[in-house]
């Protein structure tokens, strides 16, 4: 399984990024995937996760409103429409599935939000 996560930069506050992740080794069509994020001294949280073809989606409370999480099962891609950023939403994102009983991530990606 390979999770490459793409996107991340320096924004400033009340703007936009869109990050991406490409997925492989899993059968994309058919598994949930999600953004988590983690701030410096704090634990990982989810902020976005969308279900298989269905695509139903839920969002951490911090982000609904703002961000937009959506796949595309053509390119076995997801991506997070980032929008209204703040500088709380500063932190490593990350992508994740949960196949074969255990989580798989990507690397990271940084997403700095100035005020």
């Amino acid at each position: 399984v390979q999770l490459v996560e793409s996107g991340g930069g320096l924004v400033q506050a009340g703007g936009s990024l869109r990050l991406s992740c490409a997925a492989s080794g899993i059968t994309f069509r058919t598994s949930v995937m999600g953004w988590y994020r983690q701030a410096p001294g704090k634990e990982r949280e989810l902020v976005a996760r969308i279900y298989n073809s269905g695509g139903s989606t839920n969002y951490a409370d911090s982000v609904k409103g703002r961000f937009t999480i959506s796949r595309d099962n053509a390119k076995n891609t997801i991506y997070l429409q980032m929008n209204s950023l703040k500088p709380e939403d500063t932190a490593v994102y990350y992508c994740n599935t949960y196949v074969w009983a255990r989580d798989y991530w990507g690397q990271g990606t940084q997403v700095t939000v100035s005020s």
